[in-house]
């Protein structure tokens, strides 16, 4: 099993910073959480990157919560379940996901 430590939100706030990853906001609750909506421009475009997202989450045995709305919404929520706030990874994972982005938005410029 993979060792988790908990962070604090300066701390999440600054290694996010650091990376340029921008947009992700921290959820209210008892439990630290961040999380971002991307939009996209059709349903197809959006489970498209609820796919690569899954794939990039399998390969880092780190599972977001993700959900589909408005048909073309997708919002991810980062949180380390076993510590029950968040860690380093939910940054990397966070940081991974931002290039899923940028990879899908470049592609249906080209298109």
């Amino acid at each position: 099993m993979l060792s988790y430590e908990r962070l604090d939100k300066a701390s999440v706030r600054r290694i996010l910073r650091e990376n340029k990853i921008y947009g992700w906001r921290f959820s209210r609750g008892k439990i630290d959480k961040i999380y971002k909506t991307y939009r996209f421009k059709s349903f197809v475009e959006a489970v498209e990157f609820l796919n690569r997202v899954k794939d990039v989450a399998e390969e880092m045995e780190h599972h977001p919560d993700i959900c589909i709305f408005n048909y073309n919404l997708v919002r991810v929520t980062l949180v380390t379940h076993d510590i029950g706030g968040l860690s380093r990874f939910d940054a990397e994972l966070a940081a991974r996901i931002e290039e899923i982005y940028r990879s899908l938005k470049s592609t249906s410029r080209e298109s």
